[in-house]
């Protein structure tokens, strides 16, 4: 597991009216290397997304036998643009978390809507999405940072995610 490369899938996901959940893959077809469920409803997310600019920073404690690879931590306190925003808590990938990245894995990049389980969703049954390739940077044991890579090439990313063990 520890070794992910420097580019990865990220791929932002959940229902209207639920939670966010943030899958990051080695490649589209591989299991999530880590699998957060957020605490920010993903209302609220798209909401701060339309702002052109979106900065999520994940922090864990130091303390505890846990010195190994980062993305195994299992809580984090969460911060968007800033704000404190609750917690994130790793998850293992489900059925439901499989059905999803199955039906986007032919996205490399990219935003919608998908239907949910259910054959008639009402709008809060709508699952969102957000998909990209993301250049990992590692900084140390302790820090890493996803920069959504820009396909056009131009400009600072709009999405970027930061891992740090405090």
């Amino acid at each position: 597991q520890q070794s992910v490369g420097s580019i990865v899938v990220g791929t932002l996901y959940g229902y209207r009216r639920g939670h966010v959940f943030l899958a990051v893959q080695e490649d589209p077809k591989s299991e999530p290397v880590v699998l957060l469920e957020l605490a920010t409803p993903t209302s609220c997310l798209v909401r701060e997304m339309s702002s052109g600019l979106l900065r999520i920073a994940l922090e864990c404690e130091r303390g505890g036998s846990n010195r190994g690879f980062l993305f195994q931590e299992s809580i984090w306190s969460m911060f968007c643009n800033g704000r404190k925003a609750g917690y994130a808590v790793s998850r293992h990938c489900g059925a439901s978390d499989a059905r999803v990245l199955g039906l986007v894995q032919s996205v490399s990049m990219g935003a919608g809507v998908l239907p949910g389980e259910n054959p008639s969703p009402s709008p809060g049954e709508e699952l969102m999405y957000m998909r990209a390739k993301f250049e990992r940077v590692v900084g140390s044991n302790d820090s890493e940072a996803l920069y959504m890579v820009n396909p056009n090439g131009s400009g600072a990313p709009e999405l970027s995610i930061f891992f740090l063990r405090i």
